[in-house]
């Protein structure tokens, strides 16, 4: 890393005991001179060893005066004399800044710095300020909704008491809106919000409220684009606001896939379109949402179960003439298939019968999935991830989903077949393309399709049994889609990705 002129140097004291502080247009960094010269000589590793530390000055919060107080007060009676810079510090300064804790998570800190003379604590107090003033990319103004009923109904106390107070002593000016119905933050992002006031919108609450400013915030540019939002042929326009689920600083890109049926515009998704398992489990919690977040793992207990029993197939016959072979098969169409044998940016045909069919433009990693649905998935790469599930034994299935908890690679089975797409298209079998003419004649324009035809027990008259799509923690209407990837549409307040150490000697990026 290229070495930063100095700012500022000083030595000042942090708990009565003498720092070597340094500032550069970087990072804020401090050292124990003591046991600084106790390990002269030795290489110091890492930005907390050996009494160093450092704050990238991004991640200053802000800097702040402390009052003038003096523990020398005119009593009258006689004063000890200072004996050390310590003692005669009788002026202060407080920055507050992000610590970064294990885990990747981080915290709200602060460490006073005290001054003998009152001319250096100002000129610290301005300098860092004017540094703070030079990160055009932090937000000045923000738009705020609230999900009351969101984090157990404690949505509003959570910003009031961990929020607020974190972007005023930011200088964030913020307007707060408390949601009062379904749908209302995104009605009002498409219609009545004064999008030209902010920097970005921000949610407190879960999924749906961040779903819900997605929606509305991609309308609205849209309408005022002049796009039409049904037609799939259009190129959406990217949003110049960020959207922040409690912001953390910068900048981060974000695809986001929009779905339709036929010339109708159903949803945007910008994490996982599933069908077949994930929507059996979204289908089988809408009737839990009393229970909460917990009504997810209870519904996926009960799909697994069925797993196990082997009444699972059943319910995801959708897109079959009938129910008997309890397999889905449709007609799935993929354009622009990026995959791994490289197949070029053309309509791609697989055929065969398929279990589940799931897409993720993001990895979906969390606690109880560390590697997600999709490790290697791409925020921002105008992509996503189309997994097909072939048809395949219950215990082989099972051992499928089994991965997604551990660290083994879960498409390591020849009935998992991953594409990188741009676009796909899925149309069941019940429900359109009766004729295998119809594809045949598609094909005849230079496209090739994925196609799963039911030849099987066509005359055995059983009702078709059909699964739903998952679109991001909703249900879609159809199951009939077509989903095309836009490539960077919205962009978030987000870090991106961390490396590990941030700085490895905050000292040796400062110029002598």
């Amino acid at each position: 890393m290229e070495k930063q002129t100095r700012l500022l140097c000083s030595e000042l004291c942090v708990q009565r005991r003498l720092f070597e502080v340094t500032l550069n247009c970087a990072i804020l960094a401090w050292k124990d001179i003591q046991i600084a010269q106790k390990h002269t000589g030795r290489a110091i590793y890492g930005a907390a060893k050996a009494g160093s530390h450092c704050v990238p000055v991004c991640e200053i919060i802000a800097v702040q005066e402390k009052e003038d107080y003096s523990p020398c007060k005119d009593t009258g009676k006689w004063q000890k004399v200072p004996q050390s810079p310590a003692d005669s510090s009788q002026h202060a300064f407080t920055v507050f800044y992000v610590e970064r804790m294990r885990q990747h998570c981080w915290r709200c800190s602060n460490v006073t710095f005290h001054c003998s003379e009152h001319s250096m604590c100002l000129l610290w107090v301005q300098t860092i300020r004017e540094q703070l003033a030079l990160l055009t990319n932090r937000p000045k103004n923000l738009l705020v909704y609230i999900n009351p009923y969101g984090g157990k109904q404690r949505g509003k106390q959570i910003y009031d008491h961990k929020v607020a107070p974190i972007f005023s002593r930011a200088s964030i000016s913020t307007d707060v809106i408390v949601t009062e119905r379904a749908n209302h933050a995104r009605d009002h992002l498409k219609t009545e919000a004064d999008l030209k006031k902010y920097d970005g919108v921000v949610c407190v609450g879960g999924d749906g409220m961040f779903s819900e400013m997605m929606h509305g915030l991609v309308s609205r540019t849209q309408r005022e684009a002049g796009v039409d939002e049904n037609s799939m042929e259009e190129t959406l326009m990217p949003c110049a606001l960020r959207i922040g689920i409690i912001p953390a600083g910068d900048s981060q890109p974000m695809d986001v896939c929009s779905v339709h049926n036929e010339d109708h515009f159903l949803r945007y998704s910008v994490s996982l379109l599933g069908y077949g398992f994930y929507g059996d489990v979204l289908t089988d919690s809408e009737g839990k949402r009393w229970m909460g977040p917990a009504r997810y793992d209870i519904s996926e207990c009960g799909d697994t179960w069925t797993v196990i029993r082997g009444k699972f197939l059943a319910i995801n016959a959708a897109s079959m003439s009938c129910a008997c072979p309890r397999s889905p098969k449709g007609i799935l169409v993929v354009t622009r298939c990026y995959c791994i044998s490289e197949c070029g940016d053309t309509w791609t045909v697989i055929r065969g019968k398929f279990l589940a069919i799931n897409a993720a433009s993001m990895s979906c990693a969390c606690p109880r999935s560390p590697k997600g649905l999709s490790p290697s998935a791409h925020l921002a790469d105008g992509t996503t991830d189309l997994i097909l599930v072939r048809k395949c034994s219950r215990l082989n299935f099972l051992c499928h989903l089994l991965r997604h908890t551990n660290k083994e690679d879960q498409f390591d089975h020849s009935f998992v077949e991953v594409y990188r797409v741009r676009q796909f298209r899925f149309t069941p079998r019940y429900q359109e393309c009766d004729s295998e003419v119809d594809l045949r004649e598609s094909g005849a324009t230079g496209k090739r399709f994925i196609s799963q035809i039911c030849r099987e027990h066509r005359a055995c008259g059983c009702m078709p049994s059909q699964s739903n799509w998952n679109c991001d923690g909703e249900i879609l209407p159809h199951t009939a889609i077509q989903v095309r990837v836009h490539s960077q549409l919205i962009k978030l307040f987000a870090r991106g990705i961390e490396e590990q150490p941030v700085f490895e000697d905050p000292y040796a990026h400062c110029a002598i």
